[in-house]
Formats: C-alpha cells, sequence, structure tokens
C-alpha cells in the first residue's frame, strides 16, 4: 500500500464531499511546527524523537489514552500532570515504549516533560508525552533529551514528515494526511500522523494518533467531538486482540484560520464528519499494515442487544480461525457461525444469518444453497466483509461493525523476532 494513492481508499470511508485532500509535502495547518530527528534509541538510525508545537497563545485540546490496567509512564504522566484541554507540546519517541519500569520511568517521563517545556518555553502541564515501543525498557533519558533539542531547532510547517517517522516502529508505510475542510463559516485545515501495525485491540487500538487543526474550537467541542470520532475509528480496530499500555490520541486546535466552530452548528456537524472520516481511514490503515497482514475485513453485526452485537463482532474479529481462513482467502463461513455462538453462551438456540461480500451463506443457523464459487472469488479481494444478523431482533435494533486484519506466517514471524 503505497502512500502515493488516495488517503480516502477504502470503500468503507467515502471522502466527504466537503473535504479536499492535499498532498503529503502540504506542512501542516496554520500555528503548528514539528520536526523528527534520530537520537540513538532505535538501532535502524532512523528518526526516534519528535517534537510537535502549537504557537497558538490560547490553543486548546483534547486526548484520549489507552483503557489497559497497565499503562505506560508516559500515559500516567499526560493523563495526571496534564492541562489535557489546553496543550501546546508533544514529545514524542519510538524505539522504548517506557511502559512497565516503575517509579524510575514515572521520573524519567517527568524529567523529559520538564524538558521539553524548557526548550518551547512552556509551562510543563501543556507538554503531553508519548512513547511507543519495546515493554519494560527503561526510557534512554539522555538520548531523548539531546533528540529533544535537536528537534527544536528543525521544528517548521513542513516538519510533519520527519514527525511521522520518528513515532513508526513495524509501519510499513504511513499514515499521514494533510486535508482542507469547507466549512459554511470558511476553510479550515486538518492534518494528522498516526503509527500503528500491531498490538492493536478495539478498546482503543495499539496507536499513537496526533491530529491538529487551524480551526478554533471550545475545549468541549474538541473533547466532544474527539471522543465520538475515536469510537468510531481506533475503537473499530483489532490486529491480533491485544490492548497496548501506549494508546495515546491527541487532538490540537490552533484557531490560527478564524474560523470558529460552534457547538450545535452546520460548523460543527461538518467539521465532525471530515474529523470522523480521517480517524476512520486511519484506523483501517492500520488495520491493513498489521504485523504481515495481507487482507483486511469489516464485520457488520446487527440485531440483540447492544452488549451481544458487540461481544460477537469482537469474537469474529479477534478469532484465529476467522482470520486465517481470511488469510487463505478461504469461505469458510462455519467459523463465522462457531465464533458467535461462542461468544453469546447461554443463547441456544440463535437463528444467525451470516453474508459473504452480500452473498448469504447460513439463514437462521442452517447452511443454505449459495453460489460457491462466486464466494470463492468474492473472499480473494483485499477488502471483504461479514455480516451478521442476530435471531430475536428486538426494538433495540442493534448495530456494530470492527475493522480486523488476517493472521498470516508472517505476523508470527515478526513477533517471535520482536525484541521485548
Amino acid at each position: 500500500m503505497s502512500t502515493s494513492q488516495p488517503f480516502f481508499r477504502s470503500r468503507w470511508v467515502p471522502t466527504p464531499t466537503h473535504v479536499r485532500e492535499l498532498g503529503l509535502d502540504a506542512g501542516l495547518p496554520g500555528g503548528f511546527r514539528a520536526a523528527g530527528v534520530p537520537a540513538g534509541i532505535k538501532q535502524s538510525g532512523k528518526p526516534d524523537v519528535g517534537l510537535l508545537v502549537c504557537d497558538s497563545p490560547t490553543p486548546v485540546s483534547a486526548a484520549r489514552f489507552t483503557a489497559t490496567g497497565t499503562p505506560a509512564a508516559p500515559v500516567l504522566v499526560s493523563r495526571e500532570r496534564c492541562r489535557l484541554d489546553a496543550l501546546r507540546v508533544v514529545l514524542a519517541n519510538s524505539g522504548c515504549a517506557n511502559a512497565a519500569t516503575g517509579r524510575r520511568g514515572l521520573d524519567d517521563a517527568a524529567k523529559t516533560q520538564g524538558a521539553a517545556a524548557l526548550a518551547a518555553g512552556v509551562d510543563p502541564a501543556e507538554v503531553a508525552l508519548a512513547s511507543t515501543g519495546g515493554i519494560s525498557h527503561l526510557l534512554p533519558v539522555d538520548a531523548v533529551l539531546k533528540g529533544l533539542l535537536q528537534a527544536r531547532e528543525q521544528l517548521r510547517r513542513e516538519g510533519d514528515t520527519d514527525f511521522q517517522q520518528a513515532i513508526q516502529t513495524t509501519d510499513a508505510f504511513e499514515k499521514r494526511a494533510n486535508l482542507e475542510v469547507a466549512l459554511p463559516s470558511g476553510n479550515v485545515r486538518l492534518s494528522a500522523q498516526c503509527k500503528g501495525a500491531g498490538m492493536i485491540s478495539p478498546n482503543f487500538a495499539t496507536m499513537l494518533c496526533f491530529i491538529e487543526t487551524d480551526a478554533a474550537l471550545g475545549p468541549e467541542t474538541a473533547d466532544l467531538l474527539l471522543g465520538v470520532c475515536v469510537k468510531r475509528s481506533f475503537d473499530r480496530a483489532s490486529v491480533d486482540g491485544q490492548l497496548s499500555t501506549n494508546d495515546t490520541a491527541i487532538l490540537m486546535c490552533s484557531g490560527s484560520s478564524g474560523v470558529s466552530v460552534a457547538p450545535e452548528s452546520e460548523d460543527e456537524l461538518r467539521f465532525g464528519e471530515a474529523l470522523d472520516a480521517l480517524l476512520r481511514a486511519l484506523a483501517i490503515m492500520m488495520v491493513a499494515d498489521g504485523e504481515g497482514a495481507g487482507r483486511m475485513a469489516r464485520v457488520v453485526v446487527r440485531g440483540g442487544q447492544p452488549e451481544a452485537a458487540e461481544a460477537a463482532a469482537r469474537a469474529v474479529a479477534n478469532s484465529p480461525l476467522v482470520k486465517a481462513a481470511l488469510h487463505g482467502g478461504d469461505p469458510n463461513w462455519g467459523r463465522i457461525v462457531q465464533s458467535v455462538g461462542g461468544a453469546l453462551i447461554g443463547t441456544a438456540p440463535l437463528a444467525v444469518d451470516v453474508a459473504i461480500e452480500g452473498i448469504q451463506v447460513c439463514s437462521g443457523g442452517s447452511a443454505i444453497d449459495y453460489d460457491e464459487p462466486a464466494l470463492a472469488q468474492a473472499v480473494q479481494a483485499p477488502e471483504v466483509e461479514y455480516e451478521i444478523e442476530l435471531g430475536g431482533r428486538d426494538s433495540s435494533h442493534a448495530e456494530t461493525e470492527v475493522f480486523f486484519s488476517d493472521l498470516s506466517h508472517e505476523y508470527v514471524t515478526v513477533n517471535a523476532d520482536y525484541h521485548t
């Protein structure tokens, strides 16, 4: 999957009519500068320390973090010591997650936060931290500080390319976008840099994502929109069903365009649609880039109670049997039925319908006649859709979706050799 392709390239996320893709060299929205430098954390010598700065005197921001019970030090420090509605700086690194490092990890994170604040001339509470890499390694503070000073000297609006490289680990390609959004009150910019390929589970996905806009949003609006869009994007992505220690998503608003997005306005609606499409496209790119992935799928579950629909969707998305069949282009829909039943214990007899790429293969829990050659051909596509209808639909009319990747030999190879 090449970065020369259109950003909105999946059939599951059409380009909003009021959104225009800009080139990857378009630079960040007004009020933002970024940089990424190699500081020696990664043995590859590639950039591994990134700095993102909002120059607005009154920035607005919002953030979401991993739900794990074992959050990494940068997550704890950012969540507990930052003004998450008024962030000015993000200091990020790859090559070391600074997770499961105890008090030492917290102290190291706090040191880098303080150093970034001094370097940028802001309060430490306005500096968020983000790290990704191997769990259990102590953060090489000296390397981070060296990289921070180098990055400060290289800050520029076109620095998002280097910043993107500085946050990547096993990613096979960039997950980055620069968009122009036409609002009733005027045009604004949206940019994002995202990383993620493995240890991804829908709660929410293992990733780092930083979103910048020159629109002016209030803190409540920014928090609402980010929360809703994360639930519809990164919460819907699964590669291996594993929840990370470091998940972080941050939205920063400079307001430099002079276009204000008022609550409950047409501007808010259109901006929200653009942000939603942006994050959903990034989530799908993460799934498509799942370590060793060759094919991806979307499972849609309708009917039943919301909890049952969600459990069924995640069971299918995280089933090694379903994922292996997806990898082999095998239309073995029995594995789908088995996964749904295993997730909904005590509901027998469950009258479940299953369709793959629009071809119904199961009705009321029983096999039916279908065009087998057509189905065999359909599941060879790079994107495959499974639709499941739970029997006994009630007034809730629940519906949910999860995007997931296949399970390949390469995934095992990558993670057998990944040093932790």
